[in-house]
């Protein structure tokens, strides 16, 4: 009798957080789980710059789903919130939206960023402390994996319009993904988000020099 494939579930803020995140870690995963994305909102107050003709929020929404496609995720779910106002006045709501979610799927593992955001962005913020939430609600979900960034990585990096939190020690970091094998689905997802085109320009070359491993602080049941 054939094993039922076990299921996991990466819940983001934005269109291109899963790329720019842990989309090897997805990549891989979907080799042997039902892998599935949770997407906060629409991405509807990116960078303009090279959105072209067209709504932004649904540009932004057509290159997650390309870039979920690259990497074996079997489907997005929108919730259709507001592009940079995830915050308290939202915190239950957005829960509400996730666990309906999660009902249906019944995932064994979460991902989502660490709790300071990876960036600093509010509504990764907000996002991954909604994830905690609900993962401590739900009796099915027996993981939960934090996407984090060395302090090795983070020192190349830029910041760009916020202060930008330090990256981890590798003494700090549970869990390190070989992610050297979909290391290309990684880039061709990150390359779908062309409307994202600046930070796809400042992010790649950082990807490309350090080591093909993506990192995780990890909290289990």
């Amino acid at each position: 009798m054939k094993q039922k494939r076990k299921t996991i579930v990466a819940v983001f803020a934005h269109p291109d957080d899963e790329a720019f995140g842990p989309a090897g870690t997805l990549a891989k995963f979907a080799q042997t789980h039902d892998v599935y994305v949770i997407c906060a909102t629409n991405g509807e107050a990116g960078d303009k710059t090279y959105a072209g003709m067209g709504k932004l929020g649904d540009i932004r929404r057509k290159e997650l789903e390309a870039s979920a496609k690259i990497l074996g995720v079997k489907k997005v779910f929108f919730l259709g919130f507001k592009d940079g106002t995830l915050s308290n006045n939202l915190y239950h709501d957005l829960a509400c939206s996730v666990e309906r979610v999660l009902q249906k799927l019944k995932p064994d593992t979460l991902i989502t960023f660490e709790l300071r955001g990876v960036s600093g962005h509010i509504d990764h913020i907000v996002t991954a402390f909604v994830v905690t939430y609900v993962f401590e609600r739900m009796p099915f979900i027996k993981k939960l994996m934090y996407f984090c960034v060395t302090a090795k990585f983070r020192k190349p990096m830029k910041s760009y319009f916020i202060h930008v939190p330090p990256g981890y020690d590798e003494s700090e970091i549970d869990e390190a993904i070989d992610i050297s094998t979909v290391f290309e689905k990684k880039i061709a997802a990150v390359q779908a988000h062309v409307s994202q085109k600046k930070d796809v320009l400042r992010i790649l070359p950082v990807l490309q020099r350090f080591d093909k491993k993506e990192h995780f602080l990890v909290l289990k049941k």
